[in-house]
């Protein structure tokens, strides 16, 4: 069921960046509870998120909707999101998104603070 979930969640975009929230690295864990009940905690992108009441009901939406599964959907700001959770595949969609590597920026922009 995981994997269909998981199907579910790459269909739901997240309406600023336009990614879906799986491959954003917006879900940081997905438990099976039994056949029709699940747990996903999921972050965002800044604590101060405009969407943070938006996305979760989407979820719960499109999950009850295309699998009859009822999940409940946990905001978690420890840890804090970055680009390095983002997958490949969210990774090639913000460079073709956007023109640039968030992944690198990001780490280019970690590296000049440490030094």
């Amino acid at each position: 069921m995981k994997n269909k979930i998981i199907e579910v969640l790459e269909t739901i975009m997240d309406p600023e960046i336009g990614i879906d929230v799986y491959n954003l690295g917006l879900i940081y864990d997905i438990q099976i509870i039994d056949d029709n009940k699940a747990k996903i905690s999921m972050g965002l992108t800044t604590m101060f998120c405009p969407l943070a009441a938006t996305i979760p009901l989407m979820i719960i939406d499109q999950l009850k909707e295309k699998l009859n599964v009822d999940v409940d959907v946990d905001i978690v700001y420890d840890p804090p999101w970055t680009p390095l959770r983002m997958t490949e595949k969210g990774r090639a969609m913000f460079k073709e998104r956007f023109g640039y590597d968030i992944v690198e920026m990001y780490k280019q922009s970690t590296q000049v603070d440490k030094e």
